[in-house]
């Protein structure tokens, strides 16, 4: 691995562009070395991870509503959309648009979390749609998705965007465009100017995640494939954009971040080694924010232990200072609390979710978050006797170096009217792959079977599974058995509806 020291340098010193991050960026793209087994197959569990997720969400409103944007941009010869099959084509931007915001919808896809918060697999979507219309085959493929993560997870190791109130997709932008570039070989000098700008349009607030949050939640990662596919095609254009786009004056760093004395180390492997970082990744068991992962996992079996929950007088979690002030009480939003908030909110509410999976003992994609779920007079009274603090040992654990030694969950400390304490911790999710059962291939087609039963065929999913263990052998012409068609009507809309600008002038 290879540091690269980051930092605001005055326009006078004109930096050289072997000496900024967005070309050591490119430059690894370009020259990564071959994907490695173990690598390649767990590039199918997430391509598997997000079919799942994806099928599971498929007729949503926000899922609908992107998937209509995108049927106005029919291109033959283009991408093809989950649910939908081969013979629907969109531009590849609008595929990318469509089938993250698919894969997003529902919160329940792979994570990684250092020092700020990322879904890697939010860069699958717009690589399939490139690979589609493009003409790539599978090898290529999954060149782009292995570069795509080790970008994204080397940015989210070294640089946090949450401590300035800035959304994870300055990350994950970057992490695509990259792979986009490794996947169509592309010179690093393209690669690099198609970086700079995505990083320079990537930037936007974390009010996305906070307060009263919105679909846009979902369709924050289609938003980001549009603007790297339209960043890496202007760049093949020979076209340049702004630079240095995290070292400059006026930079990201300077004004986005901390500022002109900011400064970071960003690790990235050496030319030709091979990208590994998704190894690190993790995906989850259980539709809700992966701070709750672990949490959800000791509710459960803590709940035989209190017994009857109206005994309970509070609830204290010890957790991390990302998890209390994220999706604990320390994120001072009353919508966490609020039995009328938007899913996306309750799914960032732990006070919310331990009281569900206390009362429950089992966590669901659909039914945990049901209006008539949140109003429920027990499930309020219980949900209103939680709260977080932050302990400092959870905090220097969530940010452990070694990834062996991390930890995101945080310690229960239940107290009952009589006065009896029960207490349980958990650092880590089961599903982690330093947790009681690490996920593999199998778990990963489970999780697929579970959400698309009532849309999918015994046959057909296992079609779909084996072609996503095949990724790397595909020919260009197989990688639509990567996004698994439904019977028909089962995907509505299928056609554009008419309700909005793109629609206007469509035959």
């Amino acid at each position: 691995m290879i540091k690269h020291h980051v930092k605001v340098h005055p326009s006078a010193a004109n930096l050289p562009r072997e000496q900024q991050l967005a070309w050591a960026i490119a430059r690894f793209a370009a020259k990564a070395g071959p994907v490695e087994p173990d690598v390649a197959e767990m590039i199918a569990c997430r391509i598997v991870d997000n079919a799942a997720v994806a099928l599971a969400a498929i007729n949503r409103k926000p899922v609908a509503a992107a998937r209509a944007m995108a049927l106005a941009h029919p291109r033959k010869g283009g991408a093809s959309l989950y649910g939908l099959g081969p013979a629907t084509r969109v531009d590849a931007e609008w595929a990318a648009w469509a089938n993250a915001t698919a894969v997003r919808e529902l919160d329940f896809h792979d994570t990684f979390l250092a020092a700020d918060y990322a879904h890697p697999g939010d860069a699958i979507s717009p690589l399939i749609a490139v690979a589609q219309q493009m003409g790539l085959d599978g090898a290529a493929l999954v060149r782009g998705i292995a570069v795509a993560y080790e970008v994204h997870v080397a940015l989210v190791k070294a640089i946090s965007l949450h401590k300035y109130k800035k959304d994870h997709i300055a990350h994950l932008a970057p992490g695509t465009t990259a792979g986009i570039g490794a996947m169509l070989g592309l010179p690093v000098e393209i690669i690099f100017q198609a970086i700079n700008q995505t990083v320079h349009l990537a930037f936007s607030t974390r009010q996305s995640r906070k307060g009263e949050i919105s679909s846009w939640k979902a369709y924050v990662p289609g938003h980001s494939g549009k603007l790297c596919i339209e960043a890496v095609d202007r760049a093949m254009r020979g076209e340049a954009s702004p630079a240095p786009i995290y070292e400059g004056e006026d930079s990201v760093i300077a004004w986005m971040l901390g500022g002109p004395t900011d400064e970071y180390d960003v690790w990235l492997p050496a030319d030709g080694a091979s990208p590994r970082a998704i190894m690190e990744t993790y995906t989850k068991a259980h539709s809700a924010e992966y701070q709750a992962q672990a949490l959800i996992d000791l509710a459960i079996d803590l709940a035989p232990k209190i017994g009857d929950l109206g005994r309970v007088r509070d609830i204290l979690l010890e957790t991390s200072h990302h998890t209390h002030y994220v999706i604990g009480t320390g994120a001072n939003d009353p919508q966490k609390l609020d039995p009328g908030a938007t899913r996306e909110t309750l799914d960032h509410s732990i006070m919310y979710i331990l009281a569900v999976a206390l009362e429950d003992r089992a966590w669901h994609h659909v039914d945990s978050y049901t209006s008539a779920r949140a109003h429920r007079p027990s499930t309020v009274a219980l949900w209103h006797k939680i709260r977080t603090v932050e302990h400092p040992d959870w905090t220097l654990r969530y940010h452990e170096p070694d990834p062996g030694k991390r930890a995101f969950g945080g310690r229960l400390v239940v107290t009952l009217e009589d006065g009896t304490v029960i207490t349980g911790e958990r650092a880590v999710a089961d599903a982690h792959p330093n947790g009681a059962r690490p996920w593999r291939w199998p778990d990963y087609v489970g999780k697929f079977a579970t959400l698309s039963r009532d849309l999918l065929g015994e046959a057909e999913r296992a079609a779909f599974c084996a072609a996503a263990l095949a990724a790397p052998t595909l020919r260009a012409a197989e990688l639509d058995r990567l996004l698994p068609a439904l019977g028909a009507g089962a995907v509505v809309p299928s056609a554009p509806t008419g309700e909005g600008i793109f629609d206007r002038g469509l035959e």
